[in-house]
């Protein structure tokens, strides 16, 4: 059986029916008795299935320079921790896994064009015109985040030689399709022209909670990252200014409130992903146990954000907003017999039982998948880029000041004297040491190491891997800016000991591995170099 079709098929019940409905019960069923979608409500109860529910972010952050590896000797892993932090083809599954992530997209993706479908032969009205426009930005947000799993950086000059995915538009009617890969070309112009067709329809203005559902400025969230990322910087600025109106402060996260909170775990992880909270665009929901991995508990403590990295290089640095103590809500650094943890509270630990009695059920999280805080620093990097420093400088200044009890006013001066003075990674002979800066090779030009650009770019980078810590996105930046990272394993004393392997600019490991079973239906695989 095609897996691939096996999983896009799935969508296709989710109506009235739980989402881990058996793929193989639904395709006993022939496509032609499926559930009619003809009314309303139906098509609405449908596009709760558009969204994922299970995620990237502990593969994103394992692959990503966020994570070491704190000792074969710390039993709190598994073997797929191993594989996926040593960037290997995944052997195992669980709910965090590639497969898992891949399988939840492309049920997704079938109950966007199964809405889509439907609205073909429902009569127009302002609720299927909206409808129409979240199926199509469901859509678009799915691709567009296994592109950024499972292809090659973005790069206009190698995107018709470099492998896409298959594009589905249509709900799928055969037993057993082939499907071909494409290029990345014709992948990122679906992507777009989703974005483009669906955001003008995008309302959402028929459900009870919004912030799970695609409203007009998560749209525009949507089509600001996805602008920046295509290199078409005039786009993201104008989606960003959409997207944070005439008074961006005002929509910020408010850490200083959160800081005069109950400071513990719970309270503030579940505020952070409140759906009052004006930087929270879009909320979605998941089977995972990110709460765990990022929270304050050993579960797979032998890969972590440890206090070496955090202390060199992000939230434990001295930065540009000085150090640490300058957060609203200071990250939490925990330190035991094989545990080294730095995290700020982000993502909570929710359990869903599904047997009281035994005590038995689901690790589930909430995260917020886009938000104005990033959308803010994507427009940052976008005015970078055209060289508009003042007014990157106002937006980096924003953000800091919401994060962060600084008072600095960042200027294109303060940056550079504060980036000229810094060193950069990986500079010693075994490639192991942090410091504060990396080498950048993005496949767009930028001006030379030292220059105000290079240095405004290291700057907005570390602004973006702060915001986003725990959230999968520092892996993006790191494709994007062909950044090289080392797989470090630490000493008894939380320090560099060994470098056991490297990931080059042009690294094919850059493209994570399809899933096996995908793999095995047919599709081709990511090239590697051995």
């Amino acid at each position: 059986m095609n897996t691939l079709l096996k999983y896009t098929y799935a969508g296709a019940i989710i109506i009235g029916a739980s989402c881990m409905v058996s793929c193989d019960d639904f395709l006993d069923t022939n496509p032609d008795n499926r559930a009619t979608i003809d009314n309303e409500q139906k098509v609405q109860n449908l596009l709760v299935g558009a969204y994922p529910d299970h995620d990237h972010i502990y593969v994103a952050e394992l692959v990503s320079d966020n994570i070491d590896d704190y000792g074969k000797a710390n039993p709190e892993t598994e073997r797929f921790c191993e594989d996926t932090w040593a960037w290997e083809d995944e052997k195992e599954q669980d709910n965090e896994s590639l497969e898992s992530f891949w399988q939840s997209s492309l049920v997704s993706i079938s109950a966007a064009n199964e809405v889509l479908k439907a609205i073909e032969n429902m009569p127009e009205s302002s609720v299927m015109q909206e409808a129409k426009g979240e199926a199509l930005m469901c859509r678009a947000y799915n691709y567009f985040m296994l592109a950024n799993m499972f292809c090659m950086p973005y790069n206009k000059a190698k995107n018709d030689s470099q492998l896409g995915l298959p594009y589905l538009t249509e709900p799928e009617t055969q037993l057993n399709p082939t499907y071909e890969r494409g290029n990345m070309t014709d992948l990122y112009n679906h992507i777009q022209a989703d974005i483009e067709e669906g955001l003008p329809l995008v309302n959402g203005s028929y459900y009870t909670v919004p912030k799970y559902h695609f409203t007009k400025r998560a749209a525009y969230a949507l089509a600001t990252r996805f602008y920046l990322f295509t290199e078409q910087w005039e786009k993201a600025i104008e989606a960003a200014t959409l997207c944070l109106g005439d008074q961006p402060a005002t929509m910020l996260r408010d850490w200083k409130s959160m800081a005069s909170m109950t400071q513990s775990f719970d309270a503030i992880s579940n505020q952070y992903i409140n759906a009052d909270e004006n930087a929270n665009l879009l909320l979605l929901t998941s089977y995972s146990a990110a709460g765990l991995f990022f929270g304050p508990y050993r579960y797979n403590s032998r890969y972590s954000h440890g206090k070496y990295v955090a202390e060199h290089e992000d939230i434990r640095a001295t930065q540009l907003w000085g150090g640490y103590t300058s957060f609203y809500v200071t990250p939490k650094a925990y330190a035991a017999t094989n545990l080294d943890k730095t995290v700020f509270w982000k993502l909570p630990y929710i359990f869903e039982y599904t047997d009281p009695v035994a005590k038995i059920g689901y690790y589930r999280t909430v995260y917020p998948t886009l938000t104005t805080d990033e959308t803010l620093l994507s427009r940052a990097e976008a005015y970078i880029m055209l060289k508009q420093y003042d007014k990157a400088c106002e937006d980096m200044t924003m953000w800091m000041h919401a994060m962060t009890k600084s008072q600095v006013v960042l200027t294109p001066e303060i940056v550079n004297d504060f980036y000229n003075k810094a060193k950069y990674s990986y500079s010693d002979a075994k490639k192991l040491d942090s410091q504060l800066k990396k080498h950048l090779n993005p496949a767009f030009a930028i001006d030379a190491e030292g220059s105000t650009q290079e240095n405004m770019l290291q700057a907005v980078l570390t602004f973006r891997r702060t915001e986003t810590m725990h959230l999968g996105l520092r892996w993006f930046d790191i494709k994007r800016y062909g950044i090289e990272i080392p797989r470090r394993v630490m000493n008894a004393n939380g320090e560099p000991e060994e470098n056991v392997g490297f990931l080059t600019k042009d690294d094919p490991r850059r493209a994570l591995q399809l899933p096996n079973k995908v793999l095995e239906a047919g599709l081709e695989r990511n090239p590697r170099n051995n």
